[in-house]
């Protein structure tokens, strides 16, 4: 990793220092970051007005998600350099966000040229639509929210129950994007969603039915119920998956994993396959049963196979493994959209 903020102000002359410091950045291009911070500070023991230092063991932390010892050190990166440090800026108001510590975080979006509304708690603005990738070190499924922060978003889709996230969480998310998302006519940003801030009520449940039609389908998307957040067509929006194999739910005619391809069942309107399958977000089961009844009972031809709704937590990350470096910028992947 090359370091921006890499200044020759470590003894170019001191062999051993050159060692110990070349150990540092290998530690952290491999996903040793405990090791990397470690073998920073003892340079900085070496060091101690090389402020860059202290940035790099901020952002090792930052990926870590301590954010305490991330702050600190991204606030010892800025005491330390002579000029606006934009980068220790970023990090120490992602980790200020993270703790609740809204002064801190105001203050640094300020040095970074953010405009935000006064106050003294959190912030709380429309900064438009991103696309947030979900645990970014394992599957990355993405999903599109409304920025209400510079690092926090509220999830707008209903993601895959295996993510640990839910329709209407608040999640924090990294400073750098790592790829773009079609959205309307235009493009959104991808930012690394780093844990969840605000867990949403909405628990998300699958349900795979039998419609139709696209009108259906549509029907049943604009129906409102209390209890209901959000309906999404799974079938339509998520590909190379098959959903009904996964959860043990069969097929029409009885068809198994040896007899269709999965990727021949996802749907498209203009090739219309009866067999969908919904993500839906809501307060509660009843709700989801009480929605697809008044759905079938109102239409010839409707059924509802299967309703799950597993339990699943959210992952963490492993060490050594180098998951902020992007991600899948080219637009392929299993994602809602």
């Amino acid at each position: 990793m090359t370091d921006p903020h890499h200044t020759p102000d470590i003894a170019p002359d001191n062999d051993a220092l050159a060692a110990l410091e070349a150990r540092a950045y290998t530690a952290f291009d491999q996903g040793q970051l405990q090791q990397a911070s470690a073998l920073f500070g003892e340079l900085a023991t070496h060091a101690p007005h090389v402020g860059y230092l202290h940035y790099m063991r901020g952002l090792a932390h930052k990926y870590l998600r301590d954010w305490p010892a991330s702050l600190q050190h991204n606030l010892q990166a800025q005491a330390l350099q002579t000029e606006r440090d934009e980068g220790a800026a970023w990090n120490a108001g992602i980790a200020a966000t993270a703790l609740g510590d809204w002064a801190e975080a105001r203050r640094q979006w300020a040095q970074c040229g953010i405009r935000i509304a006064e106050g003294d708690g959190p912030v709380e603005q429309d900064f438009g639509m991103i696309s947030v990738r979900l645990n970014p070190w394992a599957e990355g499924e993405t999903v599109f929210a409304r920025r209400i922060d510079v690092v926090r978003a509220r999830l707008m889709n209903v993601p895959l129950p295996e993510s640990g996230h839910r329709l209407f969480d608040v999640v924090l998310h990294d400073g750098a994007k790592t790829g773009e998302r079609a959205l309307d006519d235009g493009v959104v940003p991808v930012f690394n969603a780093l844990q969840i801030l605000e867990r949403s009520d909405h628990r998300t449940f699958v349900a795979f039915i039998r419609c139709p039609s696209a009108d259906d389908l549509d029907e049943l998307r604009a129906a409102e119920l209390p209890g209901i957040g959000y309906v999404e067509d799974w079938t339509a929006s998520i590909v190379s998956l098959c959903l009904r194999c996964s959860y043990g739910v069969g097929h029409v005619n009885g068809e198994d994993d040896d007899e269709h391809t999965h990727d021949d069942r996802v749907a498209s309107n203009d090739d219309w396959q009866v067999e969908r399958n919904l993500g839906i977000g809501a307060q509660g089961k009843a709700a989801v049963e009480r929605l697809l009844a008044n759905w079938v009972a109102a239409g010839p031809g409707r059924r509802v196979d299967a309703i799950e709704s597993p339990a699943c937590e959210q992952s963490a990350p492993q060490e050594g493994t180098v998951w902020w470096r992007g991600g899948d910028e080219d637009g392929d992947g299993d994602e809602p959209s």
